[in-house]
């Protein structure tokens, strides 16, 4: 265990608007590993922001571990790059931030064989996808940290930061360090849990992006379009279905039946589940299920 606390503590205002009294919207084990402790989200009355609270420290961080990105997020990177492909054809330089073992470069070379792709990463997993050649440069630590900014500031063409900023401790200043290490006129693609989702309502500690301890935050659209124009950027667009992972039913009955049901069953349970989603996607995409939203934003020159 680790020598200093893992829990900040507690506060009574937002972090991200600073208004007072925040509402409990729920709480939750660590349901997918099944750690011990119970975590808190609570939900801003005025901005709509929802944060864990108290939050975890960077130790209780690395001590619970980040959540592996899923299969069905890694099936869509093609379709994110494509998304960027219409906006920039050409980019000379890529920057993925929160890249993991940087499995999305890596399918975006597919569409970007010319184009040099870098990435940051919190953990070292970004330098083994530097040796593999999947990025050219490795950062390891979060894009805001002095260190890592000064050597990434006003380079890239396009930066994205895909389903990262609900795992770091101040997503404002990993947003506005994105928006720095983009060139005049760059683009900049984020996708995001919507905390605004009817699944969350729905499956309450059982939807995906509730999952504690590893989201810290959830971020309305509103806040992040607002932040971003303010940091000097211009929203092209802000789409929900695009943006839609179907995982909603099949992590919510592998989550919640693995533990009570015998494991053939709750086998066959969980596949009916993950066909639900991908056949039910193409409508559900379209409604106040949608649960993510994609915002592509350009760089003001």
């Amino acid at each position: 265990m680790p020598t200093r606390p893992i829990h900040e503590p507690r506060r009574e205002d937002c972090p991200w608007c600073g208004a007072p009294g925040p509402r409990t919207r729920l709480r939750a084990p660590d349901l997918r590993h099944g750690r011990p402790g119970m975590f808190t989200l609570d939900e801003c009355r005025a901005c709509a922001h929802v944060f864990q609270n108290p939050r975890l420290t960077p130790e209780g961080l690395a001590l619970y571990g980040a959540a592996e990105a899923d299969a069905a997020r890694r099936r869509r990177h093609r379709g994110t790059a494509r998304a960027i492909q219409r906006r920039c054809a050409e980019p000379e330089s890529w920057l993925d931030v929160g890249t993991g073992d940087a499995a999305f470069p890596e399918a975006a070379k597919e569409l970007f064989p010319y184009t040099s792709f870098d990435g940051t990463d919190p953990t070292p997993r970004v330098v083994a996808a530097a040796e593999a050649e999947r990025v050219e440069e490795a950062y390891v630590g979060h894009l805001a940290h002095p260190a890592v900014l000064r050597h990434v500031r006003g380079r890239y063409d396009v930066v994205s930061v895909l389903h990262h900023l609900p795992h770091v401790l101040d997503p404002r200043a990993e947003l506005r360090a994105a928006v720095a290490a983009l060139r005049p006129g760059g683009h900049l693609i984020l996708e995001l849990p919507d905390p605004a989702s009817a699944f969350a309502s729905l499956l309450g500690k059982w939807w995906h992006a509730h999952g504690q301890p590893h989201h810290v935050h959830l971020l309305p659209p509103a806040n992040v379009r607002a932040e971003l124009e303010d940091q000097g950027c211009t929203i092209l667009t802000a789409d929900r279905s695009a943006a839609h992972l179907p995982t909603d039913l099949t992590t919510a009955a592998s989550l919640s039946l693995h533990r009570s049901v015998p494991a053939p069953l709750a086998g066959t349970l969980t596949a009916a589940a993950r066909t639900a989603d991908v056949m039910l996607a193409p409508v559900l995409s379209h409604t106040r299920l949608a649960n993510s939203y994609r915002i592509i934003a350009q760089r003001r020159a």
